[in-house]
């Protein structure tokens, strides 16, 4: 009798314990069991020097290049620019044996970074859809003129030369003060409607300590739709009339999308539309969030799918919850990427290709908008690197880039060689 109730008390705990790690267990997360693809990280331009750099300052320290925005012109021309965070833009032909980039501008004096500050810099990098006609682009950078400033300006490219811009224009377009030099986003990008998204932190500090992320007074927290081929009385911009919170007492009408902490990176589907963000997280989740006009994404009520500290929200109609979460014991700092769309990798396309940080690892995600449903998340195998961006080139296809001590710091995807 005794051993049959100690065999019914084992069965009882085991089911109690199993049924713990299922109320437990979240409902998606990065390292589901799909597998790895047959892929590799691959260095792209393998001997490329970078025009005006050295990996030591004049100071005699260590200066590692921060390629921080990889783009295009969309002109046809298929050049590549890279904007580094300490404030200059190279410009370089798309070929792997290209050897050398030229400067396309060069902001450093303007621009404030530091080591110990990582977060600010030169942030954002986005040409103009007209850029062909028109030669404008736009730079999102934190200033040295004012304290934890961030400005995006208009530039434009020089009349008699297609690999350098205008060094004597500058267009101010919007100004923002930031309370802390951390979470200031920076992301900038035209959608689809021609009009400028800005990606913008909730501020900085920690646990978002003024609230921005719920409070639509404020820019910040928030991702922003702009005109900026109009101006409206007193700006240098135009708000769209149909973006979500025009009219609204005490609400910016800039304001797309709220309830955001640190949007690193986003990007639009060229395929869709569809804008994807990594939202990164504070002390237990990172997420990706399809960002819907007018939508609250939950910060700081809730950290990804989860209530955030003791004055948090559960689940709520009005919030929005990500498509796409994992902890901390995976991954601690999302690098947000880009759908890919190009040619060369078949078996990528249509898949979220992001990052952690931290850790280095590389996933391939595979979403189902219909049926608003994750269908896979595989694992690129790599080097264990730490990626702080992505960018596409004007065929759609996707490099990474790190912080890197040699210059070495863009990569691509390549097919593993098959086992002989």
């Amino acid at each position: 009798m005794i051993q049959f109730r100690f065999s019914r008390l084992i069965a009882f705990l085991l089911v109690f314990l199993i049924g713990l790690q299922l109320v437990a267990a979240p409902s998606f997360a990065a390292d589901v069991p799909d597998g790895a693809l047959s892929l590799k990280a691959k260095v792209a331009f393998p001997d490329l020097k970078w025009s005006g750099w050295s990996p030591v300052s004049d100071g005699g320290k260590a200066q590692p290049l921060r390629p921080i925005v990889l783009t295009h012109a969309g002109d046809g021309s298929n050049r590549i620019c890279v904007a580094t965070q300490r404030g200059v833009i190279h410009i370089f032909e798309n070929r792997q044996s290209v050897k050398k980039t030229k400067v396309f501008l060069d902001l450093e004096r303007k621009v404030v970074y530091n080591d110990k500050k990582n977060e600010e810099g030169l942030l954002g990098f986005a040409f103009h859809p007209k850029y062909k006609h028109n030669g404008y682009f736009f730079v999102y950078y934190s200033t040295r003129d004012a304290s934890h400033t961030s400005v995006i300006s208009r530039f434009r490219v020089s009349k008699d030369d297609p690999n350098r811009a205008d060094a004597a224009f500058e267009e101010e377009v919007m100004r923002i003060k930031q309370p802390f030099w951390n979470h200031n986003g920076g992301t900038i990008a035209f959608g689809p409607d021609g009009y400028l998204y800005v990606g913008l932190g909730d501020g900085g500090s920690a646990k978002d300590p003024h609230g921005n992320g719920q409070n639509k007074a404020t820019l910040l927290g928030s991702i922003l739709r702009i005109d900026v081929d109009r101006k409206d009385e007193g700006l240098s911009y135009a708000i769209p009339r149909d973006n979500p919170f025009v009219g609204q007492p005490k609400a910016r009408g800039e304001i797309w999308a709220y309830g955001l902490r640190n949007v690193w990176r986003m990007s639009f589907d060229r395929k869709t539309g569809t804008l994807w963000a990594g939202d990164v997280g504070q002390d237990l989740w990172e997420e990706i969030n399809l960002i819907a006009r007018g939508g609250n994404y939950g910060w700081n009520l809730r950290e990804a799918r989860h209530k955030f500290g003791k004055n948090g929200s559960g689940p709520s109609p009005d919030l929005i919850e990500p498509i796409w979460e994992y902890d901390h014991a995976i991954g601690k700092s999302i690098t947000g990427g880009h759908v890919y769309r190009g040619k060369r990798l078949p078996e990528l396309v249509g898949a979220y290709l992001y990052a952690d940080y931290v850790t280095g690892k590389i996933w391939a995600l595979r979403y189902d908008e219909s049926k608003k449903k994750a269908i896979s998340n595989h694992l690129i195998p790599g080097n264990k690197l730490p990626v702080i961006s992505f960018g596409e080139d004007e065929m759609g296809e996707v490099y990474f880039a790190i912080v890197s001590a040699s210059g070495r710091g863009l990569f691509r995807f390549e097919r593993k060689a098959a086992a002989k």
